[in-house]
């Protein structure tokens, strides 16, 4: 766990790390990875069932590293045959130079032993993209909800308002506003619905590219492997 990793290993390590979504940008790794929450985000890309993330803390006090590592031991990194020993931890915690680069390999190394021993290298992805998509209905039909009461409660006051602006309004004029008030409407619950298929569509687009990195980093795995 304390062997230092030559210039190869440690620019395949960094172009490894590059192709993970993580919670926060990755500027200088030493402090990044320092409270272990996106040493356990990096699991959960690859094995989401493996890892609930509620239990880790970002944080920037020694005790609260400490524990999310303690966690990270016990309940993620065992159930690949890794163990980070204290004394390795600690010094990740005291964002010691050189010594989270090792781990990571490691951590590298057992994941994808682990994804080849169970067969499917693209089952966490298959399994995170399908979270997401029904986490994003959920949302959706939150905001359909939501949508739906506002106008509700907006069609009861402009009734109300309509009601008394149209009172002494000319017949003819007042079906011609009608008319035109009734496109305005129109028009604009379509430009919702349109916005809400937008983000939909963003929202996929996004999980297509995470899909394509994953693909991307097995297949430069097997190339890696096959030059080997």
């Amino acid at each position: 766990m304390d062997q230092e990793l030559t210039e190869e290993e440690l620019q395949d390590l960094y172009a490894w790390l590059d192709k993970i979504p993580l919670s926060r940008p990755k500027r200088h790794i030493t402090r990044d990875f320092s409270d272990g929450v996106l040493a356990a985000e990096v699991v959960k890309h690859f094995l989401p069932k493996l890892v609930d993330l509620h239990n880790y803390t970002p944080a920037n006090s020694t005790q609260q590293k400490l524990t999310n590592w303690d966690v990270l031991n016990r309940k993620v990194f065992s159930k690949l045959s890794l163990h980070v020993p204290e004394k390795t931890v600690r010094k990740i915690v005291l964002n010691t130079a050189g010594a989270i680069e090792p781990a990571l390999h490691v951590l590298k190394e057992k994941l994808q032993k682990k994804m080849e021993h169970d067969g499917d290298h693209t089952t966490g992805l298959d399994y995170y993209d399908t979270r997401e998509l029904e986490k994003h209905a959920d949302i959706t039909h939150t905001e359909e909800r939501f949508l739906a009461q506002l106008r509700g409660g907006e069609t009861k006051n402009s009734n109300l308002q309509r009601a008394q602006f149209y009172a002494g309004v000319d017949p003819t004029l007042r079906q011609i506003l009608q008319e035109k008030e009734e496109t305005v409407l129109a028009l604009q619950q379509t430009v919702e619905i349109l916005q809400m298929k937008v983000n939909r569509l963003e929202h996929l687009v996004h999980l297509k590219d995470m899909r394509i990195q994953d693909l991307t980093q097995h297949l430069e795995t097997y190339k890696t492997k096959g030059k080997a």
